[in-house]
């Protein structure tokens, strides 16, 4: 369909980090671990950096981005968060 060779198992493609992804963006969002889980190191850095470098005052608006994005991958379909996430690389929303 995109390109993609076609996956049976979702899980094994990578679906089992959509739950923990998206709960750490609602939970703790600011700190840019929910990147860094699903292998985003230099978008991940850049939330952690921006909310310790600023002494906290934008981890709000980090947050704000973290929460928005933990609810985009938990909406998504398992095919849907592989193919855009683990396959496509999209990095920020």
């Amino acid at each position: 369909m995109y390109g993609q060779p076609p996956v049976q198992d979702w899980k094994t493609a990578g679906a089992d980090k959509k739950l923990v992804a998206g709960i750490l963006g609602i939970l703790i969002g600011g700190l840019g671990i929910h990147k860094f889980v699903l292998g985003y190191q230099k978008e991940g850095l850049t939330m952690l950096l921006v909310s310790v470098l600023s002494c906290f005052t934008l981890a709000g608006v980090m947050h704000v981005i973290g929460i928005i994005e933990g609810i985009m991958y938990l909406t998504k379909s398992d095919e849907e968060f592989v193919r855009t996430y683990i396959y496509g690389r999209k990095g920020w929303f």
